[in-house]
């Protein structure tokens, strides 16, 4: 099987798939706009394009390994209880045939309850209830129990909420091994994020949601051979989080933060760059330079992808036009290595994928008489086609 990266197009919101040599799939956020159901609309079938992808197991069941909530964010959740099984897995309905989650990856931050600087959507509150009713299973039978069941929680909740759940978190900073309680060595991820709370941060910012984002850096095999792409991804990881993760390990552990994909937080936003206000400050507004240390550490040939609607220097943030021009600067001012979803789809109709082989990444072409597949990665240089309207 050959290991994939797909970024599905969802405007401004996270959807990517990430498909590892041993065939096992990691999907990672989803933003199911209502209008991508209808069919009389030309917004792209994203969940079309997902059930296309996947495989269904002995029992008839379409199904992901794992699903990566990095925050409860509606554009990072929406269409979870339309499209996705919860509930005890001997419910899950062949009329229904909804996506069966083998295992979840989650935050602590959605058993916060809500309040009024932290509201959850419906959405978000249903993968909330799901992840709980995982949790007191493993608590009352004190094992892990069977697909469908499954949890692992990313970082250490507050107040030692999770000291008698160990076995199902993972501690920031160490590495994430297995999936769906399979260890293949078809990746590694070291989570970063969420952080634990600092002697200077209220615990109210904390829970913020975009303070809290899951940041996972994968190293992935491709074709039987180790570490042949890194991909960076930290949902709407805001500037603070970013400055905190160079103060802390810019000196001894920067290699944590290489990539060859990075996936631009936030959706190409500018406040994961800086504290300054663009609207205010204009051209003024001053990057954090820890905050794009962090962002910058590439390998040779890296690209930056943007999961976010076409990027018009007119318009709001996210994303931000201020934004995809420092990506570009980052990746040694080669404009062809910023990458927006949403224009790919425009151009091509169909996902951005990038696969992962022994020669390291490749954009899979629809045509490949017409585009020449672009190697990435360990000793290659990015030559990326410029998709239309990026800049």
């Amino acid at each position: 099987m050959t290991a994939s990266i797909t970024f599905l197009p969802v405007c401004n919101g996270d959807m990517t798939l990430l498909t590892f040599d041993n065939d096992q799939k990691l999907l990672i956020d989803i933003n199911v706009r209502k209008v991508a159901d209808d069919q009389d609309d030309d917004t792209p079938d994203v969940m079309g394009q997902l059930r296309d992808m996947l495989t269904r197991d002995d029992k008839g069941r379409l199904f992901v390994d794992g699903f990566l909530l990095s925050h409860p964010d509606k554009d990072h959740i929406s269409g979870l209880e339309e499209h996705f099984h919860l509930g005890p897995p001997d419910e899950w309905d062949e009329d229904d045939d909804k996506i069966f989650i083998r295992e979840m990856w989650s935050s602590p931050i959605v058993f916060r309850r809500a309040s009024k600087d932290h509201v959850l959507c419906s959405d978000a509150k249903a993968w909330a209830k799901e992840a709980r009713r995982r949790v007191k299973l493993f608590r009352d039978v004190g094992s892990i129990g069977v697909e469908g069941n499954r949890i692992q929680i990313m970082g250490e909740d507050i107040d030692g909420k999770t000291d008698d759940i160990s076995d199902i978190v993972v501690t920031t900073e160490s590495l994430v091994t297995s999936l769906n309680r399979l260890t293949t060595g078809a990746f590694e991820a070291r989570l970063l994020a969420p952080l634990p709370q600092g002697d200077d941060e209220e615990l109210d910012d904390l829970l913020a949601k975009n303070r809290s984002s899951v940041i996972l850096r994968f190293s992935i095999r491709g074709a039987g051979y180790l570490d042949k792409c890194r991909f960076l991804t930290g949902g709407d990881a805001e500037v603070a989080i970013w400055e905190r993760l160079w103060d802390k390990h810019g000196d001894a552990q920067s290699d944590w933060l290489t990539y060859d994909i990075l996936q631009a937080p936030h959706h190409c936003s500018w406040h994961s760059l800086s504290y300054d206000s663009y609207s205010e400050h204009g051209e003024d507004a001053e990057v954090c330079d820890s905050a794009r240390s962090a962002l910058a550490q590439i390998r040779k040939g890296a690209i930056v992808i943007a999961s976010s609607e076409h990027i018009d220097p007119e318009d709001a943030d996210p994303p931000s036009d201020r934004a995809m021009r420092e990506y570009i600067t980052i990746v040694d001012g080669d404009a062809n290595r910023f990458i927006c979803v949403t224009d790919v789809w425009e151009d091509e109709k169909r996902p951005l994928k990038y696969e992962i082989g022994a020669s390291g990444v490749i954009k899979a072409v629809k045509n490949a008489a017409k585009v020449a597949a672009t190697s990435l990665g360990i000793g290659a240089t990015a030559a990326h086609a410029r998709p239309h309207g990026c800049l």
